[in-house]
């Protein structure tokens, strides 16, 4: 029995090929049900579906049957539904063998990053129910190919007719079945999710082992990219059978300047060795391998990248023929031999060459999607595309550098792919830049007349221009030097206007600068996001996404139509411009700056300025952010000095500079965390975070923490967090392994290095959070590469590495300065900070402001380094001031009885209730998932039975409320309801506290805005859902028409009481109540159920610890009391028989 999903959302279930009855669901009729309760991927739940029968298509469409469903598959449905976007022509069913619907295989390595297959589907599921033509079956093989009565068998036993066959079966990663081993645990391949899904899994059983990468192409850098980016192993190593990698792109020289790269980002590759047998222990788990030289290494897991197999193994029973070297035989129509049988991607051989790039797959979908819908050969009027040799060019970003080929690359090693006519041989001209890692071979005519191709390593910022004159096939007029060195002169800008329109900016899908220009001038696509959707470029490897921005912007500037780099509708200015702004004219205040230089000069501000404004003023001149002018701009982070969590607590963490930690501070932290019950994690940057704080015990809490020594840890800042960092919530960290203090592989102090940088640059507030690292040598324990900014210790100083980050666009740091001495860290790193304090947009990471600088690090480097600009003196001066002012934020909330007054849940009681059920796990407390949906009810239609004035809290609370720029506001409790109340500008406002997005009872902890007009709004702290107090629609949201909330009227009245006019509290708790909405854990789902229930863990625990009082070491006392390091990387630390094997470094 099978679920057919169809493109309405509805369901059939097919037994033995046949339909069964529908039922009916909620009054809608479903022809089926689902099994297990459970809604497959990519199907809705609604609509009334057409069954799929053994019979032909019943209508007048015709049937196209898609066997796979992945990149190449979708690009030609895609490229039919735009041709028949009636549905009136074709009925299309696509069946995928994978749970997935199709997803961005040339992401894969991102699904590390945020583990969201979500985030890699090419179009929503959503999209896959809303088109009427077309039918998805997913988890489904198609098993055998019926030509003589047009029909396939499905895994599941279902026969489904076809009009047109497309096989898009894609390819299988190769493994050596004759190398002993190739089928133990550890072994993996990089294909699919569930390929890398296994890995993360394996990974953390094998945590600081090595791993190892078969192979050296493309694949095989991603692949151990990937590895790398787990952050599991101890080391990871690329063993390729070539002397340099990417040896089917790239000549010897421009492979071996790659391997020199990727060697210095911690990558070790070995060249020529070939694997002879993988050594298992007894239970088959991969132990090490032996090389063909009899050469042995250690390694716990091995990623073969070796190839691609073309899925052909549904030829043999339809009679297709396939290639010597795999894959189903296509002619230039994409037709194999059997009629009415198309093969598009990497299953398909055209000229006995299979394409394992998505380009050409791309092509090849566009071409029959063509020749079914327009040609003659379909009833069409236009002559038939032929599918003609492809564009191999590549443009990659692999382990942080830059690789394109264009053209026919090797046509001076191999001889021309075309004929040229009138000229006989090839030249090349090479360049060759060892100090900026740049390589270019560019292949010319041998008159020098037309460019061939080429290949470059590093500076790829022409590879769009020059790919379009090799396709153009047009003589140049220049000398070809001049294309090798580059014709750009000294601070110009590429300009898209210099492109013509049939430029290819997005080779994975084939978009030209054409195509991208006819959206943007008719209309059809207004924003970066439309282009995407509705052209498909920079939905494959995204390198085109700044050239497609930059086209775009260009577009819209000649319509009168510029994008404005604005802060906000409050002002006309970026942030750098108010920073400067604000600088010059030393403004303090936002009402000084709303004056100045606002839109509406007495205007509130909104969310999007405040918090910006907040940052500049701390930037400039570090006041409190608790103090009166400032706490009405700070988010609820801020305002509140820590995380704010999903159930309205807060988390709290103390600094741990560079991970150095005495025993007796951990004892603090234990008593503490086990006081307040509060649960306990070691970050990635660290140190020890605890949740779960209420608001109304951070005071309590902070002053113990105080009273030991410590001070914050700024993580809820946008400023610097750790010294190395990772994982943490903190907004200004740094990194280190333990380097030469205790590592025998360290050659520089990176402790001692990491500490100093987290103790000059902590508090530091800036456009975005910051993130350091400092590893001890070239081994990278501490991943300084991936840091806003990272230090390597070498034998002469240390490498300063800068702009790299991960995040939703991973970006590896960029080499910034070389061996530099130890005593001019702090002064290079003290101007390249401040300048990109001063000049960063508003919430722009080091990375994304680095991309945009003009001429990027070479830019940079000019300014921090040669001091172009003649500033260097004055950053290092603003810089030294900054730090100068640095005071502990908690410590002085803690000494101040008035800033302790504003933690307390409520201001009418010191009761306190909960807004989301606190579960136990693993030992722990933490409150349970979110709830599914929003809370979609008309709070603000409800209809009272009757309503009274209650007077609800003293007015002397809101005294100053003038002073603040977003008034003053409190969360007051009646009955079980919690409501918020607002003053501003002399007004009162009063609504429910829940926000109904995630039910989170936040309201009152919300900024204040308003637009020219006056009208005023709250924004929740959580997700921004913006909830008007005042106009013509008080109560609704402002960006979700679905959600609303409740108002009620509110007044001050001379007795020095706030009324407002209420319900009676059994009604108000029957409507508002916090019981009623409290998020529950048998509303929610466990994402774990099924995992644990396949890994068998129902029942497992681990051994309980002894109590601290009962630990051997609990009477050592002063002995004991030695600095020890959390959670640091680091290589090497005691093995078997070393003396510390306690020590985990």
């Amino acid at each position: 029995m099978e679920n057919l999903h169809t493109a309405n959302g509805s369901t059939t279930t097919v037994t033995n090929g046949v339909p069964t009855n529908g039922i009916k669901t909620n009054g809608i009729s479903t022809n089926g049900v689902l099994t297990n309760g459970a809604k497959p991927n990519g199907t809705g739940a609604n609509g009334v579906s057409k069954p799929l029968t053994d019979g032909a298509s019943t209508d007048a469409r015709k049937r196209i049957v898609v066997v796979g469903l992945g990149m190449v598959a979708i690009a030609f449905i895609e490229k039919l539904l735009k041709e028949d976007p009636e549905h009136t022509r074709f009925e299309i069913v696509v069946i995928g063998e994978e749970p997935h619907v199709a997803y961005n295989r040339v992401g894969l390595t991102s699904f590390f990053e945020h583990r969201k297959i979500e985030e890699l589907y090419l179009n929503p599921t959503e999209w896959y129910d809303a088109q009427p033509g077309l039918h998805h079956h997913l988890s489904t093989r198609v098993t055998e190919i019926l030509p003589e009565s047009k029909q396939v068998k499905t895994s599941t036993g279902q026969t489904v007719s076809y009009d047109i066959l497309v096989l898009a079966t894609g390819s299988d990663a190769v493994v050596p079945q004759d190398t002993p081993g190739h089928d133990a645990t550890g072994v993996f391949v990089y294909r699919n999710i569930s390929d890398l899904e296994r890995m993360i899994t394996y990974a953390a059983s094998v945590k600081g082992t090595t791993g190892l990468v078969v192979g050296g192409g493309l694949l095989g850098l991603e692949a151990a990219k990937a590895m790398m980016d787990l952050e599991q192993f101890g080391s990871v190593k690329l063993v390729d059978k070539n002397p340099w990698v990417l040896s089917r792109q790239l000549d010897r020289d421009a492979g071996g300047l790659v391997v020199e790269k990727v060697q210095e980002l911690g990558l070790e590759v070995l060249r020529c060795h070939r694997i002879k047998d993988i050594h298992t222990d007894e239970n088959n788990i991969v132990k090490g391998v032996k090389f063909v030289d009899g050469k042995e290494m250690e390694c716990s897991s091995i990623c073969f990248a070796i190839g691609i197999k073309p899925r052909d193994e549904l030829a043999a029973s339809a009679g297709i023929k396939t290639a010597s070297r795999g894959g189903f035989k296509i002619d230039q129509n994409l037709e194999t031999n059997v009629p009415g049988i198309y093969a598009v991607g990497e299953c398909a051989s055209w000229d006995n060459q299979t394409f394992g790039l998505i380009a050409p797959g791309v092509e090849m979908a566009d071409v029959l999607a063509f020749n079914i819908c327009q040609s003659t050969r379909s009833g069409g009027d236009q002559p038939p595309r032929a599918f003609r040799r492809p564009d191999l060019s590549t443009k990659l970003k692999l382990l942080g550098v830059n690789v394109a080929s264009f053209g026919d690359y090797f046509a001076d090693r191999d001889g021309p792919q075309e004929a040229t006519e009138g000229q006989v041989g090839i030249k090349a001209l090479s360049y060759k830049d060892p100090f900026e890692s740049v390589y270019k071979k560019y292949l010319f005519t041998a008159d020098g007349k037309r460019l061939i191709g080429g290949m470059i390593i590093g500076d790829t910022n022409d590879y769009i221009k020059l790919v379009g004159m090799v396709k153009s096939k047009k003589q140049i007029d220049v000398p070809p030097s001049q294309f090798i060195l580059g014709a750009k002169m000294e601070g110009e800008d590429d300009n898209p206007d210099d492109l013509p329109d049939d430029t290819q900016v997005c080779s994975c899908h084939n978009v030209s600068k054409g195509d991208i220009s006819k959206v943007v001038k008719n209309g059809t696509c207004k924003s970066m996001g439309e282009i995407k959707a509705c052209t498909k470029a920079g939905a494959g490897c995204g390198g085109c996404i700044p050239l497609v921005q930059q086209i775009f912007n260009a577009e819209m500037k000649a319509m009168g139509s510029e994008v404005k780099n604005y802060l906000c509708p409050h002002f006309e200015y970026s942030r750098a411009d108010l920073f400067n702004i604000i600088s010059i004219k030393k403004l303090k205040t936002m009402e000084e700056v709303m004056k100045e230089c606002g839109k509406y000069p007495d205007s509130l501000g909104c969310e999007l300025c405040k918090p910006t404004l907040g940052s500049i003023f701390a930037s400039l001149f570090n006041r409190h952010v608790m103090d009166t002018p400032m706490h009405g701009l700070q988010e609820t982070n801020d305002k509140f000095l820590a995380n704010i969590q999903r159930n309205g607590t807060f988390s709290v963490v103390p600094r741990v500079s560079g991970g150095e930690i005495t025993p007796d501070k951990l004892i603090v932290i234990g008593t503490v965390a086990k006081k307040y019950g509060l649960y306990c994690k070691i970050t990635g940057g660290q140190r020890i975070d605890m949740f779960g704080a209420k608001k109304q015990d951070l005071v309590e809490i902070w002053t113990e923490l105080v009273e030991a020594g410590m001070e914050s840890g700024h993580a809820y800042a946008k400023s610097l967090r750790t010294v190395k960092l990772s994982a943490s919530n903190a907004d200004h960290q740094s990194q280190s392994c333990v380097g030469s203090t205790w590592c025998r592989f360290g050659i520089g102090d990176s402790v001692g290095m990491a500490i100093r940088l987290e103790e000059r640059y902590k508090s530091i507030r800036g456009p975005h959070k910051l993130k350091g690292g400092v590893s001890g040598c070239v081994r990278e324990c501490a991943e300084a590469q991936s840091k806003d900014f990272g230090l390597i210790a070498t034998e002469n100083g240390f490498n300063i590495f800068v702009g790299g980050n991960g995040g939703s666009k991973p970006r590896h740091a960029e080499l910034l300065v070389k061996d530099c001495p130890v005593e001019q860290v702090v002064p290079v790193l003290d101007r390249y900070l401040m300048f990109y304090i001063r000049t960063a947009d508003k919430l722009q990471r080091t990375a994304r402001w680095i991309e945009g600088l003009p001429g990027g690090i070479k830019y940079l480097r000019e300014v921090v380094i040669d001091d172009r600009l003649g500033i260097c003196a004055d950053l290092e001066a603003q810089m030294e001031e900054l730090v100068g002012t640095f005071f502990c934020e908690w410590t002085e909330v803690v000494k101040s009885p008035e800033r302790r007054k504003a933690f307390q849940q409520f201001v009418n009681t010191p009761e306190s209730l909960e807004g989301i059920e606190i579960i136990t796990e693993r030992d722990q407390t933490r409150p349970t998932y979110w709830p599914k949906g929003s809370v979609k009810e008309d709070f603000r239609g409800t209809k009272w039975s009757a309503l009274s004035w209650q007077p609800i809290v003293k007015a002397s609370h809101f005294a100053g409320s003038e002073a603040s720029p977003s008034g003053k506001s409190a969360a007051v409790k009646r009955g079980d309801t919690q409501l918020a109340i607002f003053r501003v500008k002399g007004k009162y406002y009063a609504t429910q506290q829940m926000c109904p997005h995630k039910r989170a009872f936040v309201l009152s902890d919300g900024l204040v805005g308003d637009d020219e007009k006056g009208n005023m709004w709250v924004s929740c702290p959580y997700h921004k859902r913006n909830y008007e107090l005042e106009g013509q629609a008080p109560g609704s949201c402002k960006n979700d028409e679905e959600l609303s909330i409740a108002t009620f009227e509110i007044e001050e009245r001379d007795d020095g009481w706030v009324y407002v006019k209420l319900p009676s509290v059994e009604e108000l708790d029957a409507r508002l109540g916090t019981k009623k909405w409290m998020v529950t854990k048998e509303e929610t789902e466990d994402p774990f159920k099924k995992l644990d229930q396949t890994l068998l863990l129902k029942g497992r625990k681990s051994k309980k610890t002894a109590e601290l009082d009962k630990l051997p070491c609990a009477q050592q006392g002063p002995a004991l009391q030695k600095a020890i390091s959390v959670g640091g990387g680091g290589c090497g630390g005691g093995g078997s028989g070393s003396g510390s094997a306690g020590l985990d470094w």
